[in-house]
Formats: C-alpha cells, structure tokens, sequence
C-alpha cells in the first residue's frame, strides 16, 4: 500500500495531518459566509461589495497557485506547508482585527496567498504516499475536510457571530493554525514519484511544463468540469446563508446550523461515496471516475435550483443535503483524474495550473456575479441560476470521456536532459 521502506504509519499520519489541515483550510475560508450580513452591517455594503471579498481571496489564491506548485514540485514540502498555514491563520485572525473594509480585503487577500502554498501541494504529497490504486480513496478521504471545514465555518461563523462577534469568528478559526503549522513540520517526506513506474524526473520550468500540458485532454476536460463545478460551489456557498436568513426568515445561527448540517452529512458522505465508487468505476473501465463526477453534477444542477423554491425547513434541509450530496460526489474522482492524467514531476505545477482556472473562471468569479444579479433582481434569482454552470460541467465531462479511452497526450512527455539527483 506504501512505499517499499515506508512505514505504513507514517503513510497514514501524513495523511491525516494533512486532511485536518485540509479541514482549517476550507473552515477559515468559509467563515466570512457565516458573518457576511454582520460585515455589510458595519461597512455598510451593498451584495456586490460583499462579494468582492471572496473575489479578492480567490483572485489571491488562484494567482499564487501556480507560485505554490512550482515551489512544491522543487523544495521540502512540509516546509512549504508549515509555512503556508501560518500565513493564512495569521491572516484570519488579522481579519478579525480589521477595522475598515480595505484592512479586511488585504487580510482575506494574505488568506488566499496561504492557502495556495498549500492547495496546490498537498495533493501529490498524498498521491507519493499511496499507490495508484488507492489514489481516488485517499484524496476523497483528504477532501472530505471540504465539507466538514466548510460546514464549520459556516456554523463557527453564524454561531461565534451572533452571540459575541464577527471578529470572534476569526480568532476562532484562524489559532488552531498555528498548532497545525508546527506539526507538519513532522510530517513524513516520500519522494517524488516514488508510487509510480519509471525514472524519477526532474522538475521542469514553467514553459515547458505549461506546453507539456497543453495537449492533454484529459487534464484540461477534468479541469473544465472542476471549474464550472466550483463556480457553482462558490455562489451557493457564499451566498445561501444570507438567502437563509435574509428571505427564509432563518436567524444567522440557525441559517449557519442548517446549511453546516446539511454539508456535513451531504458533503461528507458524497465524497466518501465518491473516493470508493471512483476507485471501482475506474478498474472497471477507462474514465469510470470521470464518468461518476458527471452523472453526479448532471443531478445536481436541478436540486441547487430546486432548494430556492422550497419554503418548508425540512424539506429545505432535505433539498440541500441531496444537492450537496452530488455535487461532492465528484471531489475523489476528479482530482485523481488530474493525479493520474501528467508524470510525478509535474503534478504539483498541474494542480497549480488547475487551481488558477477553476479559481479564475469559477468561485473567484461566482460570488461577485451571484451578488451582482441579486442587486438588480433578487438573491434567490440569482442563486437558482447558479445552479446552470454545474449542469454545464457534467455536460463537458460527459463529452471529454472519450478522451480517457487512450492515454493522455501530454502524461508521458519526453524527459528533460536533467535527471533529479
């Protein structure tokens, strides 16, 4: 299951310190949803202001993502990690000490630059501890720190908001960090493509990993289907508490609980589902998982826009849980499509090309987007029409399976001259 003189132990440690950091990842990034009325409130913000907020941290975060995965593909990772979480914690605990709306922007900014340090690495990190068959259920047990952490934020920060403050919210989320960034520095150091066949490779430069990757299809067709996803992701998150309480009637802390609730339980096991149909699906025919993650977004488009007719909290309840459900299904699959789909020496710098586009394209776009309609009509129109570009990426996964029948064009590309010491 491991590398062959590698503590079986020491694979799963790795594993679970990153999965809990994973978890703080999504939680600090989330909590700004959970506070959003509380925020405008102060500063007096209009929807579009207030999605500016989550713009810039994900204009942030997807600009210094390819920064993170050409970093992570040449120095010590865990340095590099331990690093990367405490600049975001710190970050968040300065965003609680924000006094003006320009102050919050700069923090949330130095949030974004924190977290791509770190969401561009730990992925291959994890895919260099277990071997390629496991490769879907390991990283859906990794991602699977998305919703817990998102639903986490959004309970911390409607919960923590209400009884004390907005700027409780942030110390909350952002100390356990610093803990956090202290123990990966512990974490085990697996070499690079140690679980695949082949040479080892030396890392490539920017231009020449960039056009390695320009005629994989099967990157770019996994990439599209994240990216519409996570624009779908972005709106619904940053937008559905304030929906809750703004035209459902739900107080801040219960339209925290609910939709924390509701990602928990949906978001937990549709990942989980996921990570272990993909592994299987996969091994029963090429693209199994990619197939998976589109039947997934396909049936959950109609359910996001179905959650802004509901009126009863139960059936509401229901209504996200099944939605969230699906959407998440896709979190495994998806990434280990992008694992399995370049060579070990360029899979940091593909998760950082990845993470630029879905970040650009999806919810560094969605949440000012989503705010924009919902000032010049209403934010449940904006929300139901949210639900089209996940309807879009099943779609696009759908046509780019025929694309997984043959290897990728750009996984095996010529070696450079220099091989890793």
């Amino acid at each position: 299951m491991t590398l062959p003189g590698f503590a079986k132990g020491q694979a799963y440690f790795g594993l679970g310190v990153l999965s809990i950091i994973n978890l703080l990842n999504y939680l600090d990034r989330y909590i700004l949803a959970g506070v959003m009325e509380k925020v405008q409130k102060q500063f007096g913000l209009t929807d579009t202001e207030g999605g500016t907020l989550a713009t810039t941290f994900m204009l942030v975060y997807m600009c210094a993502s390819p920064l993170g995965g050409y970093l992570g593909d040449r120095m010590p990772r865990r340095w590099l990690i331990s690093g990367a979480v405490l600049l975001w914690s710190l970050a968040t605990i300065g965003s609680g000490l924000a006094t003006s709306f320009v102050m919050l922007v700069v923090m949330r900014g130095l949030t974004g630059i924190g977290e791509a340090g770190y969401g561009t690495v730990a992925p291959s990190f994890i895919s260099d501890l277990f071997r390629k068959e496991l490769r879907s259920r390991m990283l859906a047990i990794f991602y699977t720190a998305m919703p817990l952490g998102a639903a986490a934020g959004f309970i911390i920060g409607g919960w923590v908001g209400e009884r004390f403050s907005w700027q409780a919210a942030f110390f909350v989320g952002g100390a356990p960090g610093i803990v956090l960034a202290i123990a990966s520095l512990f974490l085990p150091q697996p070499a690079r493509g140690g679980m695949d066949e082949g040479p080892t490779i030396a890392p490539v430069s920017f231009g020449p990993g960039f056009k390695a990757l320009l005629g994989n299809t099967r990157f770019w067709f996994t990439t599209a289907g994240l990216t519409l996803m996570t624009f779908g992701v972005g709106g619904l998150s940053n937008w559905m508490p304030k929906f809750l309480s703004s035209e459902r009637g739900f107080t801040g802390g219960e339209a925290g609980f609910y939709l924390g609730a509701t990602t928990v339980v949906g978001g937990l096991l549709g990942t989980i589902a996921g990570g272990f149909l993909g592994d299987r699906w996969d091994r029963q025919r090429a693209g199994g998982g990619v197939k998976l993650s589109a039947i997934g977004l396909v049936i959950a488009a109609p359910l996001m826009f179905l959650c802004v007719l509901i009126d009863g909290r139960l059936a509401l309840a229901l209504g996200l849980f099944a939605a969230q459900f699906f959407i998440f299904l896709n979190n495994g699959p998806l990434n280990a499509a992008i694992v399995n789909s370049v060579p070990p020496h360029l899979r940091a710098f593909a998760f950082g090309i990845s993470t630029l586009t879905l970040h650009l394209l999806g919810d560094a776009a969605s949440p000012i987007v989503i705010g924009w309609i919902s000032d010049h009509s209403s934010l449940g129109t904006a929300i139901m029409i949210n639900a089209l570009p996940v309807l879009c990426g099943g779609l696009i996964l759908f046509a780019g399976l025929r694309h997984f029948a043959h290897p990728a064009g750009a996984a095996n590309p010529p070696p450079p001259a220099a091989a890793a010491p």
